[in-house]
């Protein structure tokens, strides 16, 4: 097929558009929920999505917010089938009063069984994962101290990964290292 250049917006349908403008005029929303293609293309996209949502805090809390998001959208690119054509991840993000929760949703990876309950395979982050030695494990070492807390669902073939970032930073590394 022929390439095309085009707007990323005009791939937004028109009532999600306000999603996606960098703008607080829609702040007191519960919910926010967005399907994204399996392209790394899609990135600016997901990062515009990500600082709507935090776009009635300070710019500290969008950057981070935005930083840690991104993280979990590219490692689902990479480390799940939703890197490959026809797949998707989906990004959720849920305001609390005390700050915001965004849940990554990937189409996991492919396995040779169903992990039962009682056999899951949860997450760790690399503890040399924040050497700028380190070749690997870096994003995870990141979510991990940046984000107030973050966890998975442990399941490889559905994968669910989430972060809280709290509006005062608690828990998180991230004072310290502005």
């Amino acid at each position: 097929m022929a390439e095309v250049t085009i707007a990323l917006n005009e791939l937004v349908p028109h009532a999600y558009r306000h999603y996606f403008n960098g703008r607080p005029d829609r702040p007191h929303y519960k919910v926010r929920r967005y399907d994204f293609g399996a392209s790394p293309l899609f990135l600016p996209l997901v990062r515009a999505f990500l600082d709507t949502c935090a776009a009635e805090q300070d710019p500290d809390f969008r950057y981070l917010f935005t930083l840690i998001g991104s993280e979990l959208a590219n490692n689902s690119l990479k480390h799940s089938r939703s890197g490959l054509p026809g797949h998707s991840y989906t990004l959720l993000c849920e305001r609390h009063r005390d700050g915001l929760r965004l849940f990554c949703r990937d189409d996991g990876v492919a396995t040779d069984r169903m992990t039962g309950v009682g056999n899951r395979r949860y997450l760790d982050a690399d503890p040399g994962g924040l050497d700028p030695r380190a070749e690997t494990g870096r994003g995870l070492a990141m979510v991990d101290a940046l984000a107030s807390d973050w966890g998975d669902n442990g399941f490889p073939s559905h994968r669910e990964v989430w972060f809280f970032l709290a509006y005062d930073f608690e828990d998180s590394l991230w004072p310290f290292l502005r």
